[in-house]
């Protein structure tokens, strides 16, 4: 579990183990990923429905815990479902499956990590896998705790080079000469920066306005925070420092 330490409106800065959160979360022998059942995210309830059951049947046979998947594809209350019973088993870190189809639909990205982070347990950690740096302000913001460098290896074989708030191709723009790992690295070194820069405005209680800056690179992401601040007044008010 994680350990909260402050508050900036619903993100949190704490401790896991000794890991400060929000972070990347790398693989780590003592947390295994259990086996769950994929399901792409545009799909029938009724596969959904199966993906969730088999997820679950799979994590009790498991007989042991670490980091497990919400699945439930487009369907928000089939998330919050699988995200209940995965960790009824006593898992606390849970994934968020289809992250990189969720980026590209603001309402969902918004109303699915919303209402997980509502109804499981607060010292339970959310897992975002694959995200785009402009995104992690957002994301923290509304609650998740881990993020997977997953982005920066794909991105690099792509020839993509990823910065704080945007993500440009190298053979147009040709900001650095870097070798396939030198990219890895230079994104992987920039996803942890953002990290950083996000805990310290959460320390500081100024979260909202570098998310503000965030979202203005990327329309997806200012839709989203358009989205949550009209949906999830409440929400988003929750710790916030009055002033």
């Amino acid at each position: 579990m994680i350990e909260i330490t402050v508050h900036d409106g619903p993100a949190r800065m704490g401790k896991y183990k000794e890991l400060k959160t929000p972070n990347i979360l790398r693989a780590d022998p003592s947390l295994p990923f259990i086996e769950d059942e994929p399901m792409p995210y545009d799909v029938p309830k009724t596969l959904a429905e199966y993906s969730v059951n088999k997820t679950i049947q799979k994590a009790q046979e498991s007989n042991k815990t670490g980091i497990t998947v919400i699945h439930g594809s487009k369907y928000s209350d089939l998330r919050v479902q699988c995200a209940l019973q995965l960790e009824k088993l006593g898992n606390n870190i849970l994934m968020i499956a289809n992250s990189e189809e969720l980026l590209k639909r603001p309402k969902d990205l918004i109303n699915i990590t919303v209402n997980i982070r509502e109804n499981i347990n607060p010292n339970n950690a959310l897992y975002f896998p694959f995200v785009k740096t402009s995104f992690i302000p957002l994301l923290t913001y509304l609650g998740i705790d881990f993020f997977g460098d997953f982005s920066c290896n794909y991105y690099a074989q792509l020839g993509l080079i990823m910065t704080t708030d945007n993500i440009y191709e190298l053979e147009n723009y040709q900001i650095y000469n870097f070798t396939l790992e030198e990219l890895k690295e230079y994104n992987r070194k920039t996803m942890d920066f953002v990290l950083r820069e996000v805990r310290e405005n959460i320390k500081n209680g100024t979260l909202r306005n570098l998310v503000e800056q965030r979202c203005c690179s990327s329309p997806e992401a200012m839709s989203a925070l358009r989205i949550a601040d009209r949906d999830y007044t409440e929400y988003l008010d929750k710790y916030t420092s009055l002033y």
